[in-house]
């Protein structure tokens, strides 16, 4: 079990969720496990997306219309709803990570001049 402090370090930023799973789902249809995995993979074990966080990050983008679930058998054969990214959920990509990239600036001009 993580300690407090480990937690605390992992946590992502308000906003940053949403983010991360379409930019996953930008290269290719995961199912909820899959994202999770890539995401911690990518960031080499700093990022951990626990499943009450997921899931319903994936129902809230389902019900915007910025990804569509699909029942299909996994890798390990067995049944696993997959998310496809939408032409909003890629459009909704590029707001996020523009309002991100600008958000980033801003805090390290802060941290540098003070």
């Amino acid at each position: 079990m993580k300690d407090a402090k480990t937690k605390r370090k992992n946590e992502l930023l308000p906003g940053t969720l949403e983010m991360l799973i379409l930019k996953t789902l930008s290269i290719e249809s995961m199912h909820g496990y899959g994202i999770a995995q890539h995401i911690q993979m990518l960031s080499a074990d700093v990022l951990t997306i626990e499943e009450g966080s997921l899931y319903p990050a994936l129902q809230r983008m389902r019900v915007k219309g910025w990804v569509l679930a699909e029942w299909k058998i996994s890798a390990h054969n067995r049944r696993a709803r997959f998310y496809t990214l939408t032409t909003a959920g890629k459009t909704q990509l590029g707001v996020e990570e523009s309002r991100f990239s600008q958000m980033f600036g801003a805090i390290m001009r802060v941290i540098k001049t003070t």
